[in-house]
This record gives structure tokens, sequence and C-alpha cells, in this order.
């Protein structure tokens, strides 16, 4: 990508602006997206994708010296004595907010499902069984009941993998349901009768109800049987309303630059849904899961005013004692000197309103 000076745009000031303070606060300031943001592209729009991704892979797959050693040495459970913590995970289920067209609402379902209010819709990222495939059960139950969500408007899908694309919960969805899904996987959705997928690039967008949903970068990879590496595509999602208020919901990722190339492409995140679970053993596991510290720099990257962490405390997919990330997430955002009241470490079944 060529780099190129960032210009800033701001409102004109008139100058009954200028000798009213409460008018000039109302003055925003915002780094244009470098580059310009494409424009939505058509709705259940066929397209023809190339047969494999393996070239936006940022980090090698694991080879067979990296299984070997994994054999010898590896294990991706906690011991017994951090297993004994599950009934400290924080679990308060409650009723989801009550919102309009200007709200914007997150209520976290648990690992990384979400149910977004945005721009008057209804959003998911919906992974909502007690147990998938090759994982024990859920060890926290499922925040949000699926009989109390309203009409569901949109789906967002980041990747294959099974606790981030799982069909019996998507059996639950109306056919008709808008489902937006990484470049190449719209066959698999298709195949299950669903009749509105929309299926970008990265960095290309959709639009739904005057909401834009643009599909960005994340470095992880995708797998979901023997034969089907990296034969779609992976990454986050930027929702943003007709006030320009954006959510950014990270799906599953490693750190790295696509960070700062999201920030400088979609300036001011209101929000960021961050992993910070999945972590250890660290030589395993760290291209393609973040830990605690790397959440709290990507947010920085970003320049997201606010995070909510997910992707802990459901699963239980490696090896750190199910606490730690939210203890080593707190304790990250303090030492970078960020505002407390900015971390929303939701428990599993709360919501939080943007203000």
């Amino acid at each position: 990508m060529t780099q190129q000076s960032e210009s800033t745009t701001s409102t004109s000031t008139t100058a009954q602006e200028a000798d009213d303070p409460a008018a000039s606060s109302l003055l925003t300031y915002r780094p244009a997206p470098f580059p310009p943001l494409a424009e939505p592209r058509p709705p259940a729009e066929r397209r023809v994708w190339p047969r494999t991704f393996h070239d936006r892979l940022t980090a090698p797959l694991p080879d067979l010296k990296a299984f070997a050693r994994f054999a010898r040495e590896g294990a991706l459970r906690p011991d017994k004595e951090a297993l004994a913590d599950i009934p400290l995970l924080p679990y308060r289920p409650a009723d989801l907010p009550r919102v309009d067209t200007l709200t914007v609402a997150v209520s976290w379902a648990g690992h990384a499902s979400w149910v977004v209010r945005i721009g008057g819709l209804t959003v998911l990222t919906p992974v909502w069984s007690r147990r998938i495939i090759g994982t024990p059960a859920r060890v926290t139950p499922v925040g949000v009941v699926w009989e109390a969500l309203p009409p569901v408007d949109a789906v967002v899908i980041s990747h294959n993998h099974y606790d981030h694309l799982d069909a019996p919960t998507l059996r639950r969805l109306p056919r008709d349901t808008p489902v937006f899904v990484p470049a190449g996987l719209g066959r698999w959705f298709q195949r299950r009768r669903f009749t509105r997928v929309t299926e970008p690039d990265w960095w290309e967008a959709a639009e739904l109800s005057g909401v834009r949903l643009d599909f960005v970068p994340a470095h992880h990879w995708s797998k979901r049987t023997l034969t089907d590496t990296c034969r779609s595509l992976w990454g986050g999602w930027v929702l943003t309303d007709p006030d320009e208020q954006r959510v950014y919901f990270a799906g599953d990722t490693g750190y790295g630059h696509w960070f700062s190339r999201i920030g400088r492409r979609y300036p001011g995140i209101d929000l960021a849904l961050l992993p910070i679970g999945a972590y250890a053993p660290r030589w395993w596991l760290s291209d393609v899961h973040c830990d605690p510290e790397e959440a709290v720099q990507a947010v920085q990257d970003l320049g997201a005013r606010h995070m909510a962490p997910m992707h802990w405390g459901t699963f239980v997919l490696s090896a750190e004692p199910l606490l730690e990330p939210l203890t080593r997430v707190r304790r990250a955002w303090q030492e970078a000197g960020l505002p407390r009241e900015r971390l929303w470490d939701l428990p599993v079944g709360a919501s939080r309103v943007l203000e």
C-alpha cells in the first residue's frame, strides 16, 4: 500500500459559532479516511473468487515440526486447579436495553457472540450452541437467550472456524435474513438456502437500511474441513450508522499492522470488540490470537474510544487460567493510562449503551 499524508476534515466555522462556545463545541474534527472508502457493493451479489486465499496469510500456518513440538510439550487446556475457577467467571444475564435508531448498544452473549444494536438494526455475530465440534461444552451459559432477541436484521460472520460459524445457530434464523460473510464463504450459506448473502473482500462494504458494513483484514486463517484450508477469507467488520457512530468487531485475530491501517481508514471508532483469550501456549497461538496486552495496544492503534473484551470465559480453547485474560486486560489498561470507564469488561449476558 502506498503511503500518503493524511488530511484533516472539519465543519466550517461561522462567525456566530466562533462567538458561541456551545455551538463551537459541536464542531467535529476527524481525519479523512486513508485511502477513501469504497462504494458499497450490490447486496447478494454473485461473485467468482480465487480457489485459495493463502496469499492473505500474515504468518505461516503450523508445519509438521510445530505439530511435533506441540505433541511433545503442548496442552490446550488449563490444569485442574485453573478449571476450579469456572464458578468465578462473570455471568450476569439481564434484559436487553431499549434502543432507538440513534442508539448504539451491545450485549455480550459469550465468546465472540454479540447482539449489536446500531442505526435501528439488530445485528448478530452468532454462536448460541452449548457445544461446538472439537471443544468441551460452554463453561458459562449463553448470556442472551434466543427467545429474548428482537427480530434479527442481519448476521455478520468473521470466518468459518466452528466457534465463529455455528450451523445449529444459523438454522434458527429465517432464510431471508441478510447475511454478510467473508469472500468465498457465500456458497456455504447458499447451500443452506439463505437467499440474501453478501460476501465482500477486504476493504469492501455493503449497506443495509443506512448502516454501512465494511469487511476488514485480520491476522488469522480459515478452515472447516480437511480440504478447505484458506478456501474462504477471514476478517472483522466495521459497522457505521448514518450519524457515523462506529463499532468494530474484530472477529478472531492476532496482533499486527492491520489495526493501525483499520484505524486510519475508519477514523473515530467508538467501540472496538476485541479478543483477549485463547492465547496460550504463546509459541503456538501468538500469530492468530491476541493476548490481553496486545488487545490493549490494538485499541490504541485503532484510535478507538472504548474497548469491550471478548473471546474468553465461554469455551475452553487454550491453556491459560480461565480468569487470567480479565485480570491481565485490566492491568494492561491501567498501565496504558487509559480511562477506566472506557474499558467495557462486561460479564457474560450484560449490555452497555454508547453515550
